[in-house]
């Protein structure tokens, strides 16, 4: 079984899309492993844990993201999709990838990882994709549409300011994150910044060890 095209369908791409999307996604992961000890990209160079705890855990969030980007982007031409911390591009390439209809930014602060990311990009043949070599606190303010966040950090007032002070009001932060309960105690130390929010259970395919979730934050008002 080809565990990248079956987790590909699972995640809710349509089937006539899957050997287009996963010849992209094996090149991708090419490049991660040929510089993944020089640049530090990810935990491991595997290639079949590199698919299921990198590139499927960044997919699984692709209906929902997929019904806030129709919604967000409708009379938008302008409309942006942005990975806060991008490091070795992910969820930010995976995600634009399958979605070469938007505009992908990924901001990334170690000038060696957007070298990696503007290769990964031409490689790719990515024209929705542009890198910044930037802090997150050094992004205009409301740059983005969308800002999409998998550092494994919690997400803490600082980091929950930053990140809305740089989505659009009426844009959305959305935060991969592990355990409900884990979720719940962060949200509760933000409750005054992240008033409007809701988390949406991920299925990640063939991730049978992790609990999964996506944290859509609605920004309401300009902070």
């Amino acid at each position: 079984m080809d565990i990248l095209k079956e987790g590909l369908i699972q995640c809710g791409i349509q089937k006539e899309r899957v050997e287009e999307v996963s010849a992209k996604i094996e090149t991708y992961i090419k490049e991660i492993i040929l510089f993944n000890s020089a640049y530090n990209l990810t935990n491991t160079s595997d290639h079949d844990e590199l698919v299921i705890r990198h590139i499927l855990d960044s997919l699984a969030a692709y209906t929902p993201l997929s019904s806030l980007a129709q919604k967000l982007s409708k009379d938008n031409p302008l409309f942006t999709i942005a990975d806060i911390g991008s490091g070795g591009g992910l969820p930010g390439i995976p995600l634009s990838i399958v979605f070469p209809e938007y505009n992908f930014s990924l901001v990334e602060r170690m000038s060696k990882r957007c070298a990696f990311l503007e290769n990964c990009a031409a490689i790719l043949g990515l024209k929705n994709v542009k890198v910044y070599n930037l802090e997150a606190e050094k992004v205009d303010e409301e740059a983005f549409d969308i800002a999409v966040f998998r550092a494994f950090r919690p997400l803490d007032v600082d980091m929950t300011k930053t990140l809305l002070r740089l989505t659009k009001t009426g844009g959305y932060l959305a935060a991969y994150k592990a355990k409900l309960e884990n979720i719940k105690a962060e949200m509760e130390g933000i409750k005054n910044l992240a008033k409007d929010y809701s988390i949406v259970e991920l299925k990640v395919p063939f991730l049978t060890d992790s609990e999964r979730n996506l944290v859509l934050v609605n920004k309401t008002k300009t902070l």
